[in-house]
């Protein structure tokens, strides 16, 4: 009886003491969508990977456990424009012979002055690693939840557009990443 009395004390302060851990959540790949826009010579346009996967441990009530790692396959890049998505994954650009991949892993998640959560993190894009901020909106619904995260990135930090590419009045430099994600247990 002390034997199973303590074994039960024992459980009991490691359970209440274990840190309390984000959700783990599942990607509903074929609902969800990464997309960005930029302009060319004024005129704004969208693209899309469509091809990128994402681990999302998060619950809003536990930031401190938090975490979003995503993967790009740059080279499923949708322009709804085949000479420019051919432009586009080439040297001057994504170079996905040499960097076919990108990545964001969070480092951190806080809330804003406005209430909103922002996670902080490490964006490698074209092989170059930057902060990046995103602003995250989350929506749960039972056992799903919605997953909506903007950025705003400059494409010249990340080597994207060389040469005459370089004009930001030709190609803008101002990029909007939005990722929105259909999550289930």
């Amino acid at each position: 009886m002390k034997v199973a009395l303590g074994w039960l004390c024992t459980a009991a302060v490691v359970c209440f003491a274990a840190p309390a851990l984000a959700k783990t959540w599942q990607v509903d790949a074929a609902r969800s969508a990464l997309t960005f826009t930029n302009a060319y010579q004024g005129v704004p346009y969208t693209g899309q990977f469509r091809r990128f996967t994402a681990v999302i441990d998060y619950d809003p009530k536990d930031l401190a456990h938090a975490k979003f790692e995503v993967t790009v396959d740059i080279t499923s890049l949708d322009t709804q424009n085949a000479e420019r998505d051919h432009t586009a994954l080439g040297a001057d650009f994504f170079d996905t012979t040499k960097f076919p991949r990108a990545y964001f892993v969070t480092t951190s998640f806080h809330q804003a002055a406005n209430g909103k959560i922002v996670a902080d993190g490490t964006l490698t894009l074209r092989g170059i690693s930057k902060p990046v901020m995103l602003d995250v909106a989350f929506s749960p619904q039972g056992g799903a939840a919605t997953l909506d995260v903007t950025a705003r990135l400059k494409r010249l930090d990340f080597g994207i557009g060389a040469g005459q590419w370089a004009d930001p009045s030709m190609i803008g430099n101002d990029v909007t990443v939005h990722g929105h994600l259909l999550l289930h247990r």
